[in-house]
């Protein structure tokens, strides 16, 4: 019988918001919903993503899930946004199966494809890991991606996940025109792994 994880509320709950050198990760929101919506039915984000809607009134499922991981002390999720427009979201990312006994948690993380190829997951990654190592007191942080996402695997390893096995055929996903069996790749990072300043490429992050 496995055992359940333990997950006590955050001593202060509410994502506090990071702010990088080029991002602002904010907490995410009920105004979020047609952005959120609008990435996870874009086929580009989808490809390798676990999740996806079909309508705006389904996603409303996925910001329940944010408020709910939050309140139940079981992840914490951001809004990946630029300072200077903090209504517009390019992304999202955050941490989800935090068990607090074992102090560890799943990173996970998306990025509409007009923001590919600029460093921006890099730097909001680092801001949540500052995040998650420090003030969430991970000792473990781990994430999974699919064999063909090699984009999403460097970028884990560009970020000190060292990968540590394959998963075969784990998971079942919708694919064209059915269910297709899928593999995952697990990759793992630790406190002392974690580099104490992050991001590297500009002021040092904060926290309101």
């Amino acid at each position: 019988m496995s055992e359940e994880p333990h997950r006590p509320p955050f001593p202060q709950p509410g994502a506090p918001t990071l702010r990088g050198a080029r991002l602002l990760l904010r907490p995410l929101r009920d105004e979020d919903l047609e952005a959120v919506f609008g990435a996870l039915s874009n086929p580009r984000v989808i490809a390798h993503y676990g999740v996806h809607y079909d309508s705006l009134e389904a996603t409303r499922a996925q910001m329940d899930w944010f408020a709910r991981i939050e309140q139940e002390g079981s992840g914490r999720w951001w809004a990946l946004c630029r300072p200077q427009a903090p209504q517009i979201l390019l992304g999202a990312c955050g941490f989800n199966d935090r068990d607090a006994l074992h102090q560890r948690m799943e990173l996970g993380y998306w990025l509409l494809p007009q923001h590919w190829g600029q460093g921006l997951m890099s730097e909001a990654l680092a801001l949540a890991l500052d995040h998650g190592f420090g003030a969430m007191g991970a000792h473990r942080i781990e994430a999974v991606v699919e064999p063909e996402n090699r984009a999403s695997g460097r970028l884990l390893e560009r970020l000190g996940f060292r990968m540590e096995g394959l998963r075969r055929e784990c998971e079942r996903r919708q694919r064209g025109s059915g269910p297709d069996w899928i593999s995952l790749c697990g990759y793992g990072l630790l406190a002392h792994e974690w580099p104490t300043t992050a991001p590297k490429d500009g002021p040092a992050p904060t926290v309101d």
